[in-house]
């Protein structure tokens, strides 16, 4: 049920996740929100696939919005009560214009089918296919944001405890600074106001993506909030507790006169990230890929397009860890362009180059990465999840056949080593 509907629309946890039908409850509730919109798992998966008629539905829906945007992860089981998955999953900040935003949609995917996000689903005992929605909403460029808990994150007491720094709250929620810290009494009176050293802001680039401001130094330690801003954080935390209930973890910021809610979860102990990719587009042309690669090699055209549709896209900066030894792994990756460097034990091993592939060990036994993987050059690759690889194994036998072969001439080169 691929769908793409405006926050107030959003009450399925199970097609939108609990981050957007949070953000739904607080634009029904009457809290100010930045606006936006969200996409079903299965839209986000199908626009990660390339599928133009879902890239097209999501053209539309963002027309009214306006750009620069912030396109945020919001996946199923993401930040519940047993679980919290802040820093596996990506928030793409300043994604320019809207023509920018499936590939910010793609990439948000991709960190729920990450090494990282996979290796943390296996700890925790959610190792199942990831759905994951997304939140695109319109960016503020803030003057002061940040973070509050409705109670106590270290002591439990019932009290509400702020941070804030300049600009945008990536600058608090990513530890760049030392922010102001504030406790707040339930009817809004200062318990404490220690004021921080806060020298970056994060702002927004002109043509996309964020930077580290320098902040002068008569703001570095400038208390960021003005008494009538912390009575008004006062009383959002009570609204927020009366909309969600006790314990809550707001994200917010003040635009102007504003004061805007950006999100509202149980309180975890992580906070989620930002990341930036190469720029550009890619052509995708998955079906050309895979008749490069020595494991797909022999399939005919129309088995090669079937392939095809399953794989997504990733791209990967030079210098970046692809896969990590020693991690949970969910995809088996096909290059499409650039190298990149195979290292065990923290020896280098061989270079791979377009037409290689890698990652399929870890899928087929369930046990940990046998190698670590990083981007020599920039690198355009299509990923395999695990999801589609194991039934895409047991349905074909001449992949089954020539996996075994892959597998068998590593094992000879192990042996001679």
């Amino acid at each position: 049920m691929k769908k793409v509907v405006p926050f107030s629309k959003a009450l399925d946890s199970a097609l939108y996740g609990a981050k957007a039908v949070g953000l739904g409850d607080a634009v029904r509730a009457g809290l100010v929100v930045p606006p936006g919109v969200v996409l079903s798992g299965d839209l986000v998966e199908a626009i990660a696939a390339g599928d133009t008629r879902a890239m097209a539905r999501l053209a539309k829906a963002i027309a009214p919005l306006v750009p620069p945007f912030a396109v945020r992860s919001s996946a199923v089981d993401e930040d519940g009560a047993a679980a919290s998955f802040a820093g596996q999953h990506l928030t793409v900040l300043n994604v320019f214009t809207a023509a920018d935003v499936p590939q910010a949609v793609r990439e948000v995917w991709w960190s729920a089918n990450s090494d990282a996000a996979i290796t943390y689903r296996q700890r925790v005992g959610l190792f199942t296919r990831p759905c994951v929605g997304v939140i695109v909403q319109s960016l503020l460029e803030p003057r002061v944001a940040g973070v509050m808990f409705t109670e106590n994150p270290i002591t439990g007491a019932d009290e509400r405890v702020v941070e804030a720094s300049w600009g945008l709250g990536e600058a608090v929620v990513s530890g760049l600074v030392i922010p102001d810290h504030v406790r707040l009494d339930r009817a809004g009176l200062v318990l404490e106001h220690k004021p921080g050293r806060k020298h970056i802001a994060v702002r927004a680039l002109p043509n996309g993506g964020t930077f580290e401001d320098a902040v002068t130094p008569e703001l570095q330690t400038a208390p960021c909030l003005e008494p009538a801003q912390l009575a008004a954080l006062g009383a959002l935390a009570l609204q927020c507790e009366k909309v969600y209930g006790p314990r809550r973890d707001i994200e917010w910021a003040w635009q102007g006169d504003a004061l805007y809610l950006l999100q509202c979860r149980a309180v975890t102990t992580g906070k989620a990230r930002s990341s930036a990719r190469p720029p550009g587009p890619v052509p995708r042309d998955p079906t050309t890929a895979l008749q490069r690669v020595t494991l797909f090699a022999d399939m005919d055209r129309r088995q090669a397009e079937q392939i095809g549709r399953l794989l997504k896209e990733r791209r990967f900066a030079k210098g970046e860890t692809v896969i990590l030894e020693g991690s949970g792994g969910a995809a088996v990756y096909l290059i499409s362009s650039g190298e990149a460097i195979v290292s065990h034990n923290g020896a280098a091993v061989t270079m791979l180059g377009p037409g290689d592939h890698f990652g399929e060990i870890a899928l087929i036994d369930g046990g940990p990465r046998s190698a670590t993987v990083t981007a020599a050059t920039d690198l355009v690759c299509y990923g395999l999840t695990f999801w589609e690889f194991r039934p895409l194994v047991e349905r074909n036998g001449t992949i089954a056949w020539k996996l075994l072969q892959a597998l068998a001439q590593r094992l000879r080169a192990a042996e001679k080593t």
